[in-house]
């Protein structure tokens, strides 16, 4: 692919703490792109190496091995201007407690030299968008925890970046600010914006994701769109079928079938509702979860995704 058209290009990238031989190998020599305009999910269980990554592709550490090209500058070399190019929003929030919704942003913009005739306007613009207008004068650690996540994502692009990377952002929300956030992104990569998210939910890469690499133990396991890597599944076909409820009853009954080929399960299916003497008034293929590939592609059970970092569920 055109480098023009990539976000991040990644060689052999690896990480090692402790012994240079020995010691814990977080990330595993990995190769992987990201491409401009998209949301590109890194998807994979507490301890998989994600956020260090994110910590070696903006400069919060140091690379034992390997190398990397973000917005086609040596990450090595030109360190500094790319970080002028990009947005970061780490797991735990950066922003200050003792400051308002509104100074936390002009602080912001005052590190990454957003001119100061522009900063005023930004931040309001920053306020209205995210729905903070109203706790512009309120302290970051008054807010509620889905605002403190806005307002730490709106501060990464006070200087309007060209590449967001999002560590795990919905982690500890409610559902409703959860879904806000993830509305947020969606709307960022409508607007052409690109972005890195980590994240070990799977129903949220599902719904946000251009592309997923699935990471486990420092390594990526599998790389390609939600679509492909359903298709890798080994045989998977399913189907749904409504039948017609007892005694003619409106609510249709939703059964479920899972087999090697859909023209078997449909068969089998009619046959069973034909012999029930009830009829069939809906038929659905069912497409393999993400949920199901990853299972098969890694390995792991799934509780290894569901688990938080404080050891709890979501």
């Amino acid at each position: 692919m055109n480098e023009a058209s990539l976000a991040v290009q990644v060689e052999g990238l690896a990480k090692r703490y402790g012994h240079p031989e020995t010691g814990l190998l977080a990330v595993d020599h990995i190769d992987f792109e990201v491409r401009r305009g998209e949301v590109f999910g890194f998807l994979g269980p507490n301890g998989a190496g994600k956020t260090t990554t994110i910590r070696m592709l903006t400069g919060l550490a140091q690379p034992t091995a390997g190398s990397a090209r973000i917005l086609g500058l040596d990450r090595a070399r030109e360190l500094s201007r790319i970080k002028k190019r990009i947005g970061l929003v780490p797991e735990a929030s950066n922003l200050y407690d003792e400051l308002t919704a509104f100074d936390n942003l002009i602080f912001s913009m005052r590190l990454y030299g957003v001119p100061h005739r522009q900063q005023a306007a930004r931040a309001e613009e920053l306020l209205a968008r995210f729905r903070l207008s109203e706790k512009r004068d309120t302290r970051f650690g008054r807010l509620s925890r889905g605002m403190r996540r806005a307002l730490t994502i709106a501060a990464a692009l006070a200087h309007k970046p060209d590449l967001l990377f999002l560590d795990e952002p919905t982690t500890g929300l409610d559902v409703v600010s959860a879904r806000n956030l993830r509305q947020m992104i969606a709307t960022l990569r409508d607007e052409g914006m690109t972005v890195f998210l980590t994240t070990h939910y799977l129903e949220e890469a599902e719904r946000l994701c251009d592309r997923i690499a699935m990471m486990v133990r420092g390594r990526i396991v599998a790389l390609d769109t939600v679509a492909e890597l359903r298709s890798q599944t080994n045989g998977f076909t399913g189907i749904e079928l409504a039948v017609e409820g007892h005694n003619g009853g409106s609510v249709p009954e939703i059964r479920r079938l899972s087999g090697d080929s859909v023209e078997s399960l449909i068969v089998q299916g009619m046959a069973a509702a034909q012999a029930e003497g009830r009829r069939v008034v809906a038929l659905n293929t069912v497409q393999p979860s993400l949920e199901d590939v990853f299972v098969e592609l890694t390995g792991l059970d799934l509780d290894a995704m569901r688990i938080e970092k404080n050891g709890k569920g979501k």
